[in-house]
């Protein structure tokens, strides 16, 4: 067994705030929304950074904490399809193929609230799990913090079904699951061993899926000050704890937001031009055999190839002709004569490494506005829901309590960042 000598002064703290855009931080540091921010960057560096594609939490916090691209780690979405059945299952922390962080160099780690790790797996140090833990028996490693956070009253979650049918209980869940979640962060702070500290706010996300459309004026406008305020003094005092530790301190988020102008359901736009047929059943159960393609969440298009699943029948020959029309076709989507889609990728060009095989042919990156969804149900290709926030892919940010300079950074990159200060406090990209 190979033994790893600790190292004094070798530590980092990252804080994880889930969908946070770099362009919000700096509006809201401008307004003094977050001053403890606005100090902190006089000593250190806030950069727009690129998320992963495809553009959500499952896949972007993954590469975060592997250092590696989605067809190396194997998470592509917060659902696949079974091949045989057609059924939705959902991938989890076994699912995921690449070693963490803390694996790699053998550093005694706390990892706190990051998605994609749940059912929560032993490591040298602590693990509670983020989104989507369902239980928190199973969220947390080790036993003994269990009852500890629970008898905190330790919160997975907000509750999301508020925010339809009771915005202002919604408000108050939010609030209250932010505290507690704050509070057994700086618990496990305090009272843990770690040379690796890594947490996240996802109540950030959850507000900006439901409100965004009042993240700087409107309605609701004052929830996000209030939010954010509260954000940035847990911010400014884990900063000014890693300072006195020894540690750099980092922020970081998994992807942007920005309004949604409309919802755009890619599975009926399959059906109305003859790709995609369904025979009732839930989700693409009921798809038929003259399917050509489908489409899962969010905008993955996967060519219905023969011998890759059960009733496909378009065979090798026929995948690049059929890839060819799809992308042209795909193009010319138009809301109100606005193009939908800014860019189409064929996995081969997104994806590398040996699960590359299993993400989607092509993966479709919307303009800004343009929320694209797997939905099967759908009758109309455009329409809205409760939600008034999407993701963006060039609007994360990372922050580093240090003179940095890098370019065309991405959140993939952050774990090789990550290990290079845990190994020597003078790590590269220094200026």
């Amino acid at each position: 067994m190979k033994i790893f000598k600790r190292k004094k002064n070798r530590k980092v703290v990252v804080v994880g705030i889930d969908g946070a855009p770099c362009s919000l931080l700096r509006d809201y540091m401008e307004r003094g929304i977050m001053p403890g921010l606005k100090e902190m960057c006089a000593g250190g560096s806030l950069l727009k950074m690129n998320s992963t594609l495809p553009e959500i939490s499952s896949v972007a916090w993954t590469s975060f904490l592997t250092g590696k691209n989605p067809g190396e780690h194997g998470i592509f979405g917060f659902m696949e399809i079974d091949p045989e059945t057609y059924e939705y299952r959902f991938p989890d922390s076994r699912s995921v193929k690449a070693p963490g962080i803390w694996e790699k160099n053998g550093s005694r780690s706390v990892v706190f609230n990051i998605p994609q790790t749940y059912p929560a797996r032993p490591i040298n140090g602590v693990m509670v799990s983020g989104f989507v833990a369902l239980d928190l028996k199973e969220a947390v490693y080790p036993e003994r913090l269990f009852r500890e956070l629970s008898a905190m009253g330790y919160r997975l979650d907000v509750n999301a079904q508020l925010a339809a049918s009771n915005p202002e209980a919604f408000f108050r869940d939010l609030f209250e699951t932010f505290e507690k979640r704050s509070k057994a962060i700086m618990r496990v702070y305090e009272k843990e061993d770690w040379d690796l500290f890594i947490c996240a706010i996802t109540e950030t996300d959850r507000l900006h899926h439901f409100f965004f459309d009042s993240a700087l004026e409107g309605r609701y406008y004052g929830r996000f000050a209030d939010l954010y305020s509260r954000l940035d003094s847990f911010l400014k005092e884990m900063a000014d704890r890693a300072e006195k530790d020894g540690a750099v301190f980092m922020t970081c988020s998994d992807h942007g937001f920005t309004e949604i102008e409309s919802e755009v359901y890619i599975n009926r736009w399959l059906m109305e031009n003859g790709y995609l047929s369904l025979s009732g059943g839930e989700g693409l159960k009921g798809i038929e055999r003259q399917s050509l393609a489908f489409c899962l969440d969010p905008s993955r298009v996967y060519i219905h190839m023969e011998g890759k699943y059960k009733k496909g029948t378009v065979g090798k020959s026929g995948r690049e002709e059929l890839i060819g029309v799809l992308k042209g076709n795909l193009r010319d989507i138009r809301f109100q004569g606005k193009e939908v889609i800014k860019e189409i990728f064929l996995g081969e060009e997104i994806f590398r490494g040996p699960y590359a095989c299993c993400g989607p042919d092509l993966y479709l990156l919307p303009n800004y506005g343009f929320d694209l969804k797997g939905l099967t149900r759908s009758p109309r290709l455009f329409g809205t829901t409760r939600f008034r926030g999407m993701h963006t892919y060039d609007d994360a940010h990372f922050f580093i309590s240090r003179d940095f300079e890098r370019e065309n950074l991405k959140i993939e990159d952050l774990a090789g960042i990550i290990s290079g200060f845990l190994e020597c406090p003078c790590a590269g990209g220094l200026k």
